[in-house]
């Protein structure tokens, strides 16, 4: 079984794109299911080898961070702080609306959005939409009770290891979640051609994420179950396919420090 966490079907609407939190136009967005799933074969390899929780979680290519919100509401209690960086700005900005969405004043402000839109227009997605933000809102109320989970933003290229560090500082990231593109509505943006002939785009963001890693980081990879990389400066800790994806657990290799 595919599944060694999340393995009750349930009704993750409310977490869904397409509701409450929106996508980026012509974008597939990830499945909630299998973003909890990830997150928490992470969370149980980075316990195993001595992190706590809560953590940071990093999403150097977040597009419209569907993948994070989605983790941070099933999973607040693991985390501390969520950041996502992309290379595209529209993408970011929908980033920052969807991110606004794990405080009261964001959520807050998308309902009203959503009552004005079902008043206005009478569509049962509007209605349904508006139903799955009241239920965040109380869902979000009782977890606020406990701790605050901080967002963060920035624009930048995963491939370029300065630009990420410029950003981060002395932050270390504890759980790296990456999508990385695939299909046939993502692709790389990557600027330096003659780079890129060099190493392949997923292996220069490996490589820019090692210096803003914590100790114990695991850093987990969904690709396209054809799509074949390298690893250098990592241990494979574990792998699993389901339906087109295959994810892949890393950690920093020690070993070669």
């Amino acid at each position: 079984m595919a599944y060694r966490f999340a393995q009750e079907r349930q009704d993750y609407a409310d977490f869904a794109t397409g509701r409450v939190f929106q996508s980026i136009p012509g974008h597939t967005a990830f499945p909630v299911r299998l973003a909890s799933e990830i997150f928490q074969r992470c969370v149980a390899l980075y316990q195993q080898r001595g992190g706590r929780v809560p953590c940071i979680l990093y999403d150097p290519c977040c597009g419209g961070a569907s993948l994070l919100c989605a983790a941070t509401y099933l999973h607040w209690s693991a985390l501390e702080q969520v950041i996502g960086s992309d290379i595209d700005p529209q993408a970011l900005q929908l980033a920052g609306r969807n991110l606004s969405l794990l405080t009261l004043s964001g959520l807050e402000a998308r309902t009203a959005q959503l009552q004005i839109m079902r008043v206005g227009y009478g569509k049962p997605s509007h209605a349904e939409a508006l139903e799955s933000a009241q239920r965040l809102h109380s869902r979000l109320s009782e977890l606020l009770s406990t701790h605050s989970v901080t967002t963060r933003i920035f624009l930048a290229d995963a491939t370029q290891q300065c630009a990420i560090q410029e950003h981060l500082g002395d932050l270390k990231a504890d759980i790296v979640m990456m999508d990385i593109p695939y299909g046939l509505h993502s692709s790389w943006q990557v600027p330096d051609r003659q780079q890129t002939e060099q190493l392949e785009p997923i292996q220069q963001v490996l490589a820019a994420m090692l210096p803003v890693l914590s100790p114990q980081a695991i850093v987990a990879v969904a690709a396209s179950r054809q799509q074949k990389f390298a690893y250098a400066g990592y241990r494979r800790l574990d792998h699993f396919t389901i339906g087109k994806r295959r994810i892949v657990f890393l950690t920093p290799d020690k070993t070669l420090s």
